[in-house]
């Protein structure tokens, strides 16, 4: 992995570059130019509200809707692998875990051993059903058959959907270790940047818009984050930082500006 001297991936080539997305359905606007791009290396969370265009702009991404305005070019022979936000199976379904990674392609047992043991998952699981799996134990499965593709882009939308609050902090842990090791890009969707704020390097807050981007405590503090979440939440947030990373670039007065209108991110830039 390349890394830059205070340990942060260092962004590589472009996997993955959105411009000026537009989606409506029934004649109801839900995507309105949103520009994004994602390089190998990077870990960037979209965060908004609920109905902000979060899981659209995830299935724009990955070519599942087709936009009306604005096209997505991804690097030749791009492979990604996708986490959705929850795994919905009929309880009466027999299907083990090993079965379940092994749906697409069949693997070789050493192939599965591995995978568990990347995503923090005992050997013993593979002989579980998948509907006996904890809420964390069912996510980092998710994960686990994702990354058996050799992804150069992890997709995951909400991962901690379903996963209690220790969890959630050792699940973005992993994701954060597993982009570093893998050196592969990573994008998360939230809808609350306390989930994402220890580990993502860079964030973009949607609301059908981008309203604001760049590094969490920079977006904390923009005006347009302020609207959509309250001024509390950003001063819960400069704390909630500080704890984690023991950082004070944030203490100073706020930065950003009101969003009226959409502001693209680019890896190494700050909130426009």
């Amino acid at each position: 992995m390349q890394a830059s001297s205070d340990g942060r991936a260092v962004p590589g080539e472009i996997l993955l570059e959105a411009s000026g997305i537009g989606v409506a359905f029934g004649g109801r606007p839900v995507l309105e130019g949103v520009d994004l791009a994602l390089r190998r290396g990077d870990l960037i969370s979209v965060i908004g509200p609920n109905g902000a265009g979060k899981t659209t702009l995830i299935r724009v991404l990955l070519g599942l809707t087709i936009p009306h305005a604005g096209a997505v070019t991804r690097a030749p022979g791009l492979s990604i692998g996708y986490v959705p936000q929850r795994l919905r199976l009929d309880s009466t379904l027999p299907l083990t875990a090993a079965r379940f990674l092994t749906l697409v392609r069949r693997r070789s047992r050493d192939v599965l051993h591995i995978a568990m043991a990347e995503v923090g998952l005992p050997d013993l699981l593979l002989e579980q059903q998948v509907h006996n799996l904890s809420g964390g134990e069912t996510q980092r499965l998710l994960l686990a058959r994702a990354l058996l593709g050799e992804p150069d882009l992890l997709v995951l939308d909400e991962p901690a959907s379903g996963v209690d609050a220790a969890g959630q902090t050792e699940l973005y842990s992993l994701i954060d270790r597993i982009r570093r090791e893998r050196y592969c890009g990573v994008l998360m969707v939230s809808h609350d940047l306390h989930l994402v704020m220890a580990s993502t390097d860079a964030v973009i807050c949607l609301n059908r818009h981008v309203c604001c981007s760049g590094r969490p405590e920079t977006v904390s503090l923009d005006p347009a984050y302020q609207r959509l979440f309250g001024r509390h939440a950003a001063e819960t947030l400069a704390v909630y930082r500080h704890r984690h990373d023991h950082h004070h670039d944030i203490s100073g007065a706020p930065v950003g500006h009101e969003c009226e209108h959409d502001h693209p991110y680019h890896p190494g830039e700050g909130s426009r």
